[in-house]
């Protein structure tokens, strides 16, 4: 067997040209999107990743900027930032980078972003109404996941999907959207016993944990889908996901790393922020 690979880029594509309308639409109207990255560290992965929103954003015509605030920014002035970004009218879409300085967490500064602009679901409010089935802006990585499986025709509902993760930017969200697909879903983390005994169960594996290798072929039910969304660092400077490359000749599908989950989760990024903007 040797494993469909499950692109992302065409989606991403089609996601781009629909933003880049929506775009000219709200300028022409008088209410540009806007988006905001509130950044506060010298991580070069981080840096780059900022670089290529920028990147994107200019492409389809939606504003982006930067706040930098250095690695040594304090949580109360990195909290006031995104206070005062989601009191700015000219901003529709806001996205706190990590990582972050020493003493700051994620899950308590994100509850400084307006749930109306909270473009990459990280507020509590936003995950909160997303677990409630409730309309929010889902993490766009945990909803690049269930729109590749739905691009490329994978039926979800009915079928067991396990999740290997439980951070609320991937592994929860992703739980939460297959079960509205109707999805039976298992979540699985780093207590789970006998790890491989469970993911190979699976009609449909995602691996959203950030550790190369991770999964193997002992892992993956034979024909299972496999939705990769792992991003780590090779020692070449490439990138690779969590699922080794054996994993192809058990799998029936298989996204790539790159050029699966992450050029749909930026394009849902510009998505949400023509969203938020009104368009």
């Amino acid at each position: 067997m040797s494993a469909e690979i499950l692109s992302g880029r065409e989606q991403a594509a089609a996601i781009r040209a629909d933003v880049t309308e929506r775009a000219a639409r709200l300028a022409e109207e008088g209410r540009p999107a806007r988006l905001a990255v509130v950044t506060a560290t010298d991580d070069e992965a981080s840096a780059w990743y900022v670089r290529s929103i920028v990147n994107a954003a200019g492409k389809v015509g939606i504003a982006c900027d930067v706040a930098d605030l250095g690695p040594q920014a304090s949580p109360e002035a990195i909290r006031g930032r995104l206070e005062s970004l989601s009191a700015d009218e000219r901003v529709s879409g806001i996205i706190l980078q990590t990582p972050l300085p020493g003493g700051a967490k994620a899950e308590d500064l994100a509850s400084g972003i307006a749930p109306a602009k909270d473009v990459d679901g990280a507020n509590p409010l936003s995950l909160g109404r997303l677990a409630a089935g409730l309309a929010a802006f889902a993490p766009a990585t945990a909803e690049a996941v269930v729109r590749i499986l739905e691009h490329h025709g994978v039926e979800v509902a009915g079928r067991h999907a396990v999740v290997v993760g439980r951070s609320t930017v991937v592994g929860k969200p992703a739980a939460h959207l297959l079960l509205d697909r109707n999805a039976t879903v298992t979540v699985c983390h780093s207590r789970t016993a006998d790890l491989a005994a469970v993911t190979s169960m699976g009609d449909i594996l995602v691996a959203a944990v950030g550790r190369a290798g991770l999964i193997t072929p002992a892992h993956v039910r034979p024909g299972a889908v496999v939705v990769d969304a792992g991003t780590n660092q090779a020692a070449d400077g490439g990138l690779v996901g969590d699922v080794e490359p054996g994993v192809a000749a058990v799998a029936s599908a298989l996204t790539p790393v790159p050029g699966g989950v992450g050029p749909v989760t930026t394009a849902l990024l510009l998505l949400h922020t023509v969203q938020a903007a009104g368009g």
